[in-house]
C-alpha cells in the first residue's frame, strides 16, 4: 500500500491552499460573524476548476473522485476558511446527479456546479424524524405526469445561496425493505415553497432554514432516476457527506494546531516559550496524534469509494474520528491560548463551533458508534 500522493494531487493541495490561504481566517471570521456566505472564495475556487474537481470532464468537472474532492475541503478548512456546502452540494448533490441523474438533468446541472456558479443543497432531515429516512413523512404524489410535493424539512444548509435542492420525499408505502422514497430536484423559488431562517449559535458562514412545501408542483423530468429507488440513492450520498465531513473537520484540526504551535513557540511568561511547558505541549501533541489517525481513515474511506469497495464502515469511523480529533484540537489550541483563546482577534471561536456542530452532523456520534457496535462487532441492534 502506497501512502503517499502523486505530483498531481500535491499539486492539486497546493494550488487550493494558494487560493484559500489569499483569503484567509480573517475573511472567513468575518463572514461568519454577519452570516454572509464566502461568495468570492468559492467563485475563486470554482473558477480554478475546484468546486467541480470530482464531476466528470464532459460536464465542465476535473473528472476526479471522491478523494480529490475530500483532499480540496481538507485544503481549504487547514488555511482557516472551510466550506460547509462543498459536503452537499459538491459531494451529495453533484454525485448523486453524476450516477442517477438522467442525460438531460446532467447536463443541465452539471456544468453550474463544476464552475461553482449554482449550488443544489440536500433537503432530508424533518422536524419529527431528523435524517431517519423510516420516518420521513414529506410525500410526493402523482399529479398527471408531474408530482405534488407536501411536507416540511429541517435545518437545510445554504438555501438562501442555492438554485435548487435535492428533495427526499415518499413516493409510497412503506415494504419489506423500508419506506418507498424517490428524490427530486426542486427549484428555491418554486410557487409554494416557503423557507424561514432557522437562527443559531454556531458562528457560520452558512445559514440553516425550515422549509415547508405546500403542494409544489413538480415536473415529471424533477424525479431522479426511477421512482422508489431513493432509498439506494441517498446511501450513495451519504458516505461521500461523511467522508467529506471528515476531510474538512482535519482540516480545521490542521488550523488550529498550525495557530496554536506558532502562538506556543512566540508566547513567553516565564523566560521561555509556554510551548517548552508540557502542560502546553501534551495536548497539543495529543490533538496532533489524533488528527493525523482520523487523516488516515478519511483517506482509506475515500479510496474504498473510489474504489467501488463498500465505505460504510470507514466513512462513519472517518467521520467519527474526525469530529473528536477536530474538537479536541480546538479545545488544545483555545486553552494553549489562555485567556486570547475566546478573543475575537486571534479567531478560534468559530472553529470551535463548526467542530462541535462536526460531532452532530451529518450523522452524530452516537449513531455512528451504534452502526459500528452493529456491523462491525456484530452486536444487537439497539435501536
Amino acid at each position: 500500500m502506497d501512502f503517499g500522493e502523486t505530483e498531481e494531487r500535491q499539486a492539486l493541495r497546493t494550488a487550493v491552499a494558494e487560493i484559500a490561504r489569499s483569503f484567509g481566517p480573517a475573511y472567513y471570521a468575518a463572514h461568519a460573524a454577519e452570516r454572509k456566505p464566502c461568495d468570492e472564495l468559492w467563485a475563486a475556487l470554482g473558477e480554478a476548476g475546484f468546486i467541480g474537481v470530482n464531476i466528470p470532464e464532459e460536464y465542465g468537472g476535473g473528472g476526479g473522485g471522491l478523494t480529490d474532492l475530500a483532499l480540496v475541503c481538507e485544503e481549504i478548512a487547514a488555511q482557516g476558511t472551510p466550506l460547509l456546502l462543498l459536503l452537499v452540494s459538491a459531494a451529495i448533490s453533484a454525485g448523486v446527479i453524476s450516477e442517477f441523474g438522467t442525460d438531460e438533468q446532467r447536463k443541465t446541472w452539471l456544468p453550474g456546479l463544476a464552475a461553482g456558479t449554482s449550488k443544489v443543497v440536500f433537503a432530508i432531515t424533518e422536524p419529527d424524524a431528523g435524517s431517519n429516512t423510516h420516518r420521513l413523512s414529506t410525500t410526493a404524489v402523482r399529479d398527471g405526469g408531474g408530482w405534488r410535493l407536501s411536507g416540511s424539512k429541517y435545518y437545510i444548509s445554504g438555501v438562501d445561496e442555492a438554485e435548487a435542492l435535492l428533495v427526499v420525499a415518499r413516493t409510497g408505502e412503506a415494504g419489506p425493505k423500508g419506506p418507498r422514497l424517490s428524490l427530486f430536484l426542486v427549484r428555491t423559488d418554486a410557487p409554494g415553497l416557503a423557507r424561514h431562517l432557522l437562527p443559531v449559535d454556531v458562528l457560520l458562514p452558512e445559514r440553516q432554514f425550515t422549509l415547508h412545501f405546500d403542494d409544489v408542483y413538480l415536473e415529471p423530468e424533477s424525479l431522479i432516476g426511477a421512482e422508489g429507488d431513493g432509498f439506494r440513492q441517498v446511501f450513495h450520498g451519504l458516505n461521500p457527506e461523511r467522508i467529506t465531513g471528515a476531510a474538512m473537520a482535519v482540516g480545521i484540526a490542521r488550523h488550529v494546531l498550525t495557530t496554536a504551535a506558532r502562538y506556543a513557540n512566540d508566547r513567553q511568561v516565564w523566560s521561555v516559550p509556554i510551548g517548552a511547558h508540557q502542560g502546553v505541549a501534551h495536548p497539543l501533541a495529543k490533538a496532533k496524534i489524533e488528527t493525523e489517525l482520523a487523516a488516515l481513515m478519511t483517506r482509506q474511506a475515500a479510496w474504498q469509494h473510489d474504489h467501488g469497495q463498500p465505505a460504510g464502515e470507514s466513512s462513519n469511523m472517518a467521520k467519527y474520528a474526525a469530529a473528536e480529533a477536530a474538537l479536541a484540537a480546538c479545545d488544545a489550541a483555545i486553552q494553549s491560548h489562555g485567556g486570547n483563546g475566546l478573543s475575537s482577534e486571534y479567531g478560534l471561536m468559530p472553529y470551535w463551533g463548526l467542530a462541535r456542530l462536526m460531532r452532530i452532523a451529518p450523522v452524530n456520534r452516537e449513531m455512528i458508534l451504534n452502526y459500528v457496535a452493529q456491523h462491525s462487532l456484530g452486536l444487537p441492534r439497539s435501536y
